[in-house]
């Protein structure tokens, strides 16, 4: 460094003291002296930190929004054939593409009785209307038995397409269909619901009670109260259960005269 700047150094601290000894008489003042901290302080400090930004994050961050249900545009169906024009074409599960014809229901769509099976067969898959064979016209005389014609009724299924060889529906078949058999009990609203077969009625109720522990009971199927009988093939097969069958209708019957007078 050359002398000059040296000397100009000096210079001006000579008058800086000065000027601080004239201020401040001989004492000097300087800043404090800063401290290195020690690690564990240096930690401790940044584990304050991390701290609070873990406080203020959790605060500041919004609580994930809940997703509604998608509601699909068949459930906002206004009536019975609005429903069967917006899902007679599903294919939701395998069973649509194995259909001959899509097997909705029939019958009076304010009726006060509404008959549920389990599944379409061979002559309701040709046709799509549920019970139309042999099953089907016993079907029609138990009800006429206890006074009610056919087109008085509603007549579904909890499948609307045909298993294959006409075997038990899958969970999975059931899963998808069950909330169509939901929509047509809430627009036809029926007073009472007779459950046809074990099936039928395992699906329904969610259970696996005997045919003859569930035909003993009266049970509800969302707010309808449901009995269960045999199913007219059943009756086909074994004429015996036309006793018991005949005897669980009589009691259908009753409740419903009971209902329609109050």
């Amino acid at each position: 460094m050359p002398e000059s700047e040296i000397e100009k150094i000096l210079s001006d601290a000579q008058t800086f003291l000065k000027q601080e000894q004239a201020l401040f008489g001989n004492t000097l003042y300087h800043e404090k002296k800063i401290t290195k901290p020690s690690t564990a302080a240096i930690v401790e400090k940044v584990e304050r930190t991390e701290s609070t930004m873990a406080v203020k994050k959790k605060i500041e961050t919004p609580a994930p929004v809940k997703k509604s249900p998608i509601i699909e545009e068949w459930n906002s169906a206004a009536d019975i054939v609005d429903l069967n024009k917006q899902i007679c074409n599903c294919m939701k599960c395998a069973l649509g593409k194995t259909r001959t014809k899509f097997v909705f229901g029939v019958g009076n769509p304010n009726a006060d009785l509404m008959v549920i099976g389990e599944a379409p067969g061979a002559d309701e898959d040709a046709q799509g209307i549920p019970f139309v064979g042999r099953a089907g016209q016993l079907l029609t005389k138990i009800l006429e038995a206890i006074q009610f014609k056919r087109e008085d009724v509603y007549i579904a299924n909890i499948l609307k397409c045909r298993p294959p060889n006409n075997r038990k529906p899958n969970p999975d078949e059931v899963e998808q269909c069950e909330p169509y058999l939901i929509k047509q009990i809430e627009l036809i609203k029926p007073k009472l619901i007779l459950c046809v077969g074990l099936t039928a009625a395992h699906t329904l109720l969610k259970t696996e009670e005997s045919l003859t522990s569930l035909r003993a009971s009266v049970h509800n199927y969302h707010g309808v109260p449901t009995f269960v009988t045999y199913h007219p093939a059943a009756l086909l097969r074994n004429p015996n259960w036309k006793k018991p069958t005949w005897e669980d209708v009589q009691k259908l019957r009753k409740m419903y005269d009971e209902l329609k007078t109050n």
